[in-house]
């Protein structure tokens, strides 16, 4: 439609699962935007852990993972595939490393099919996904509309945060305003 403005995007933001979503899917989850246009998104849920060593399905890649070296699940599609984000020190001018493509700022995706060993001296944390979430056109702004997620700055630490189960509370109560309340709303409000 002609004068109509695409909406911003929020590629490289954190989406954070308010309250009111109960998709245990993505209830409480704090959401990495990897791509995010006019065809949908595309992130990782970066707070879910799974009991599976990065070890056990990816030979060479556990060292170079932060703690807890294990896979997240990155959210409810394609679960039989894995993804890799990592952070890079420096500056954005400079050359991307070999088997790194910067998703925004320090942030990128790993290929996987790279040899570990021409990233080990380059990665300043990586975490490994099975799976990822997905939004088709307009869907994530609709949600947004709803109620259902808060859109806000990633740091490059929320990539390897070493306490994942924490991470919800921390992403909202570093923010200003209203939101850094709703770091203690409770896991049950029924029970207040």
């Amino acid at each position: 439609m002609a004068g109509m403005e695409a909406a911003p995007s929020l590629t490289g933001r954190l989406l954070v699962a308010t309250p009111v979503l109960t998709d245990p899917n993505f209830a409480r989850s704090v959401v990495l935007l990897l791509d995010h246009d006019a065809q949908g998104a595309l992130g990782v849920v970066l707070n879910r852990p799974t009991p599976v060593d990065v070890a056990a399905v990816l030979d060479g890649w556990a060292s170079l993972t932060g703690d807890p070296a294990v896979v997240f699940q990155g959210g409810p599609v394609a679960l039989d595939s894995a993804l890799a984000i990592a952070v890079v020190p420096g500056e954005e001018t400079h050359p991307a490393p070999l088997g790194w493509r910067r998703v925004h700022g320090a942030i990128g995706l790993v290929d996987l099919e790279a040899p570990p060993q021409v990233l080990a001296g380059v990665l300043g944390a990586m975490r490994v996904f099975a799976g990822y979430s997905g939004w088709s056109p307009g869907q994530l702004e609709r949600e947004i509309a709803e109620g259902a997620w808060y859109p806000v700055e990633c740091e490059a630490g929320d990539v390897s945060c070493i306490e994942p189960d924490r991470m919800w509370r921390s992403v909202l109560r570093r923010q200003r305003g209203p939101l850094a309340m709703l770091a203690t709303y409770p896991d049950d409000p029924t029970l207040n």
